[in-house]
């Protein structure tokens, strides 16, 4: 019995060896039969491993945005194989063209600014267009070696596209069928998304899949296929008007809140005093010193000085997402993809523009550009402006000396609409020290072109940093005009300026003249400043952070202008109560102390854990009013009714 037992075993387990050798001579021969399609894959795996391992948030290999990679793969591959040979070969090259198309345009852009590519951006081309070539030459050395091995596995994948003589629907309809199975249930595997609002919602991946706000989260979760797909979806096809009946309880909520406001040492103090508002073009922080910056620098010295002010950047549009926040009060949205442009059939009952004009005043924007770029003259009527002029649309330039801050205030035509009426507020933009920083074109060249007529010995040889620093000085040139026009018309003591940057200077192409001057590890490389001016009085530095948030309810209370604090997503930063934080695109957040990321502390900072936990909750609240408020255009159905008390 022992010997019929060992003999049984015997057999069993030569059984099983024989099953394994089957099985690998199997996959062996199926290897050999397919080992094309792994050829065919390879350049599109290489493009979406080439551009995702850039940013570490979600690891390279985890599973679920290379199941996208590969099933978007399979399913390509399939459209190609179907038919004949020479014409799925013309698919295929067709394919791998547009695939290396997008990891240009991603990694070039992320070379750049840091993020990827947004099809929102598609709508603000104009803005870097004619810098495309600046931006492909100054792009990270990585992104075209990286075009080798592309393009080696392409050629050798040509080599050994398969001789199909007739079409086989087979090798269509499978991959299809695969497809829509896996990318069905693929999301699922991101895990369960937050429904609640907490502070940990926006590093979950799920959630980010869902709301696809994020550029480089999506990028790593999704991978570059279903990135671009999924991007190009929300921007163009989702439709963002559905109601969704939690959003709009909560929205009821908070605007019905009674707001108890005080009043402070500061309110009123400018009252009847005319305003102007100066939006400095990528005016660094470390561009403001006497010797750039000596008119500005010496405003700033002698003003309300706003030391730990930061602005936004979101990769795409920022000047004139600091126009939105400073008008409305309100930013970008953060949990959708919506340009701040586009938000120009929204209400603003309360914008600056409104509340000064029921105060008396006429107010007027001033930029060089056109009113079309950006839609800024149908936003500007729309926030309540009576005038948004651009020195292109008169029509009289005949070169780009428009581009020269100067013309701002040497344009007599435009000169005299800034002074227009006893009470006023002009919003003013400089452009000057935009890219490209080069001295052989754009506006450093135009610049050194007039300094060689005054000095034949001015040296063309700069360094980018060189020209961002001459091209600043011609701002400070605009900004010392306007004070000699104000002394001149000695309405100086009775004018206010605030001064603030749209952005920090991210369009330089060298990003090492950055960390010379700023800490460019996180998101406080968006310091920039902000000052209040008003003819030497009232010197103060205030150390609290602040945004461009802080900007309209700060310059409302030293107006003495009544307004509803709960109608803003930011505070009178000059009120002793003001809830000190400043909030980013990827909703890391600084309070002067701990900068948080993905609610953790990152700086070896302390906070309370309690406290900690009430401050990312009160970001992600301030978010979603913010959001939820420009999507469903809720100030429209609010009437303008007194619901706080003094």
């Amino acid at each position: 019995m022992v010997i019929s037992l060992k003999k049984a075993q015997k057999k069993k387990k030569q059984i099983k060896n024989i099953d394994i050798k089957n099985i690998l001579n199997k996959i062996i021969i199926f290897i050999k039969k397919y080992y094309y399609v792994l050829l065919l894959a390879l350049p599109f795996i290489l493009i979406d491993l080439f551009t995702r391992y850039k940013v570490k948030f979600y690891g390279l290999l985890k599973p679920v945005p290379n199941l996208f990679t590969i099933i978007w793969i399979t399913f390509l591959l399939g459209i190609s194989l179907y038919p004949k040979k020479k014409t799925g070969k013309i698919i295929y090259s067709i394919i791998f063209i547009l695939s290396l198309a997008i990891y240009l345009v991603n990694n070039v852009y992320f070379s750049m600014t840091g993020v990827f590519f947004d099809f929102s951006m598609v709508l603000l081309a104009g803005e870097g267009s004619e810098y495309l070539i600046d931006a492909i030459k100054n792009c990270d050395i990585s992104v075209y070696l990286f075009l080798i091995p592309i393009f080696i596995t392409f050629f050798l994948a040509l080599k050994v596209y398969p001789n199909n003589e007739k079409r086989n629907y087979k090798r269509f309809l499978y991959p299809f069928i695969v497809f829509i199975v896996l990318h069905t249930i693929t999301p699922f595997f991101l895990g369960k998304a937050n429904e609640e609002l907490t502070w940990s919602t926006w590093r979950n991946p799920r959630n980010i899949y869902n709301s696809f706000n994020d550029n480089n989260k999506s990028m790593t979760v999704t991978g570059i296929y279903e990135y671009t797909v999924r991007n190009f979806y929300i921007t163009f096809l989702k439709n963002k008007n559905t109601t969704n009946e939690e959003d709009i309880t909560f929205l009821k909520e908070e605007y019905s809140k009674e707001v108890n406001k005080t009043k402070n040492k500061y309110t009123g103090k400018y009252q009847d005093n005319n305003l102007i508002m100066i939006q400095l073009e990528g005016l660094d922080s470390w561009l403001i010193n006497k010797n750039d910056t000596p008119t500005i620098y010496n405003l700033m010295k002698n003003s309300i000085n706003f030391t730990n002010h930061y602005s936004y950047y979101n990769g795409g549009g920022s000047t004139f997402n600091s126009e939105f926040a400073v008008n409305t009060g309100f930013i970008t949205p953060l949990s959708y993809t919506q340009n701040a442009y586009t938000f120009n059939k929204n209400s603003f009952p309360y914008s600056l523009a409104h509340l000064f004009k029921e105060q008396g005043y006429t107010v007027n924007a001033f930029h060089m550009n056109t009113k079309e770029y950006y839609s800024r003259g149908t936003n500007y009527k729309n926030w309540g402006y009576d005038n948004y002029y651009g020195l292109v649309d008169q029509n009289t330039y005949k070169d780009n000396s428009y581009y020269l801050d100067r013309e701002l205030l040497l344009n007599e035509e435009f000169k005299e609409k800034m002074f227009s009426s006893e009470k006023f507020v002009d919003y003013i933009i400089t452009y000057t020290n935009h890219m490209p920083f080069n001295p052989e074109k754009g506006n450093c060249k135009m610049l050194l072109d007039l300094d060689s007529k005054e000095n034949e010995n001015t040296s063309y040889d700069l360094t980018e940093e060189d020209c961002a620093r001459r091209q600043a000085k011609e701002t400070d040139y605009m900004v010392e005009l306007l004070i000699s026009e104000l002394k001149t018309r000695e309405i100086l003591d009775k004018t206010t300026i605030v001064v603030f940057t749209d952005h920090y200077l991210y369009t330089l192409s060298d990003k090492t003249i950055l960390d010379k001057y700023k800490n460019t590890s996180n998101n406080l490389i968006n310091h920039t400043p902000f000052f209040i001016y008003t003819n030497n009085k009232d010197k103060k530095t205030i150390k609290t952070v602040t945004s461009q948030l802080n900007i309209l309810p700060t310059v409302l209370n030293l107006f003495g202008i009544d307004y509803n604090p709960n109608y803003y997503i930011g505070e009178d930063a000059l009120n002793n109560n003001y809830q000190k934080i400043v909030f980013f695109s990827d909703y890391s957040w600084y309070d002067g102390n701990v900068y948080v990321d993905g609610g953790l502390v990152t700086n070896n900072r302390y906070i309370k854990p309690d406290l900690l936990e009430q401050k990312n909750y009160y970001v992600n609240y301030l978010i979603k009013k913010n959001d939820l408020t420009l999507k469903y255009n809720y100030f429209k159905d609010i009437e303008k009714d007194s619901q706080w008390v003094f």
